[in-house]
This record gives C-alpha cells, structure tokens and sequence, in this order.
C-alpha cells in the first residue's frame, strides 16, 4: 500500500460501504446492458454479467486508491481480462435470437425482465448514493473532530513553545566576571533541555542547564516547575547542592514518572567557581572534563544527596555546559560523536556555536544545548 494512501487511515467500515457503493453503481451497468439487448441473454450469462460489472470496478476502484498515478499497472491487465472474459461468455452463451414477432407471451416474458432490469438499476442507483453520502457524511464528521483533535494539540504545543521560550530564555542577564554564550538547537518543536541564568543576591550567578526525560506539554510543565522552584529556592540559599537537593525535593512525586538531569553552578564574579551534578554531564573546563560527585537525577529519589565540586578560574579559561545531545549526535552510520571527539572540539578552541553545529552536522538525534562560561577574572586554583 502506498505509504501516503488514505485507506490507512480510514476506518474499515467505511472502505467497506464505499467499496459496495461502488459495486451497486457500476452493477447498474449489467442491467441496462440486459436493457439494451431487450432481455435476451441467457439468465446464467445475466448474472455473471452483472457481477462482473461490480466487481471489476472495484478492483479499478482499489487500484486507484493505493496505487494512485501508477492504477494503470493494475488497470490495463484487468481491463484485457474483463474484455476476454464478457468475450468467452458472449460466445459461450450467445444472445437468444430476436423473434420476428412478437406473441403475448413474448412481450409478457420481455415486459417484465424489462421491469426486473429497471427496478435493479433504481436499486442499485440508490444503494450506491446512500453508500457514497453515508462515506461523505462519516468523513466529514471525522475529519472534524480530527481537525478538533489537531487544534487542541496545537494549541497544546503553542503552550508548550510559549513555556519554552521561559525555559530557555532569548536575552541573558549579566554575569559579573564572565562571558556567556549558549545555544539551544531543539530536535523537535519542543524540547527537552533547559537552562536559566539567575542574578544572586550576593552579586554571583547561578547557571543551570538541564534535561528533562520526554517531550512535549508534560515535560514543558516540569520545566516551568523548576524555574518557578529556582527563583524560590535561590531566595534562601546559594549552594548549588543545597539548590539540587530541594528541587529535588519538591519534584518526587510531582513529576508523573518523569525525572531531570541537571548541573548547577554558581559564578563568583572574582572566578571562584562551584558545581553541583544531579545524573547529567560534568562540566568541561578548558577542554578537560571536571570531576564531580555523581547521583541520581531529580525527582526520582527523596534520599538523594547532592556533592558541591569547586575550581578557581583564571582568566580566559572556558567552562563547558552541555546536554548528551551533543555526545550522542548520531551519523548515518551509527556511530556516536562521541566524548573524545567533543573533548578534542574542546581543545581546539570550539565556541558553544561551533560545538552545536558539529554535533548538528555528525547528526542530530536529541535535543542539543550548550552553555559556554569564559572568565574575566583572577589565577585557577584546582580547591
């Protein structure tokens, strides 16, 4: 069946109906043909004839549906054998011959198979209309509601995108001590990554990027969840795990079988740099990747517990935050873009915009985000 054919998602009550609205209209044929030849074919040549002219045209009917420009493969050897075979039947039971004149019985026995062919094509005229408006009207009905159902589930995804655009905001506020570059490549029209940069009341900031599990308005409203918990939990603590742990807290049981990997960092504006993980990617600083105290995700788990992991940066040197968006783009071949491949990318000097777009290049497969960190301030000292 064609892969675009509308009989896959028609219902099969309807093809049904549709296809003997067609045998009903077309059957009509074999009686006007009896008409025509005033009723003197033989009654077995009759029958066959008019469930020929049914069933033929429902196999062109077929045809043309799933095979659409291409029926001509299906209708030319059928067509041939419908011609060979009313040939075969014609000369196997020819037509009775006409009499030269008619008795009253004659034109008794012609009046009423006259009759009998009329009342069949009225019938079968009827049958095939109320079939094709009982298809019109089951169509139409349906194509409603689907039209319905689309428009609710695009105003689903309007929503969706409009909570987006909070989670993964257009304009960043300022970061004392650094220069921030992020981009955000999502693989579907919602996405899955987050992240937000939030001014401290201490003049730090606090960047966390994250990765919710699932797509759409469920895993949308998770994320509006943590960033409305965030601008909360930042009003009473500073500490990257401490913000982990509550968000945490606040999401088990909250988030309808869904989970969030996340990283939280806090930027001190004199380079003093602190990192907290919850099951997502450690951060990478000048291409090396930063060893930090792993856990479980948010929102699986009351009893997890949160690890802070410092570093002191000098300036220039570059943090890395990313999403395994990145890691796992994957290229026709299968094969992964990998850690090594990303470190190396790193290494050479790779801005957040030339890593996204390698990554989108070897194949994107998932949500992509990367969050670029680069210091303006003081000496690094490994704490």
């Amino acid at each position: 069946m064609h892969p675009n054919s509308p009989w896959r998602t028609i219902p099969r009550r309807n093809i049904l109906i549709f296809l003997l609205a067609v045998f009903f209209v077309f059957a009509s044929i074999g009686f006007v043909s009896d008409i025509t030849n005033m009723g003197r074919q033989p009654i077995a040549r009759f029958v066959i004839s008019v469930l020929m002219s049914g069933l033929f045209a429902v196999v062109y009917a077929v045809s043309g549906i799933i095979l659409r420009k291409k029926f001509w493969i299906v209708f030319v050897p059928v067509f041939a054998a419908q011609f060979l075979v009313s040939g075969l039947l014609a000369n196997r039971m020819p037509d009775a011959p006409q009499p030269a004149q008619y008795d009253h019985a004659d034109t008794e026995r012609l009046r009423a198979r006259l009759a009998i062919d009329g009342i069949a094509v009225v019938t079968c005229v009827i049958l095939g209309y109320i079939g094709f408006l009982t298809v019109s009207i089951s169509e139409s009905r349906r194509h409603a509601r689907l039209e319905g159902e689309k428009a609710a589930l695009d105003s689903e995804m309007d929503a969706a995108r409009a909570i987006q655009r909070i989670m993964v905001p257009e304009e960043l506020p300022p970061t004392p001590g650094y220069q921030l570059e992020c981009v955000y490549c999502p693989a579907a029209q919602v996405g899955g990554d987050f992240f937000q940069v939030i001014p401290l009341k201490s003049g730090a900031s606090l960047v966390i990027i994250g990765d919710v599990s699932g797509k759409g308005l469920s895993a949308a409203m998770i994320m509006s969840m943590v960033v409305g918990m965030l601008g909360t939990i930042t009003g009473f603590t500073e500490e990257p795990a401490a913000i982990l742990g509550e968000l945490n807290r606040r999401l088990c049981g909250r988030a309808h079988g869904g989970f969030v990997t996340g990283a939280a960092v806090r930027l001190d504006p004199d380079g003093h740099f602190t990192v907290a993980n919850a099951g997502h990617l450690a951060p990478y600083i000048n291409g090396m990747e930063m060893a930090t105290g792993g856990s479980l995700p948010l929102g699986m788990s009351t009893a997890s517990a949160y690890e802070q992991s410092q570093a002191r940066l000098r300036r220039g040197d570059t943090v890395f935050l990313l999403t395994d968006g990145v890691v796992e783009a994957q290229g026709t071949d299968g094969r992964l873009l990998g850690f090594p491949r990303v470190e190396t990318l790193l290494r050479e000097g790779a801005t957040a915009s030339a890593l996204a777009e390698a990554a989108q290049r070897h194949g994107q497969a998932d949500d992509i985000t990367v969050v670029c960190l680069r210091c303006l301030a003081a000496a690094r000292v490994v704490a």
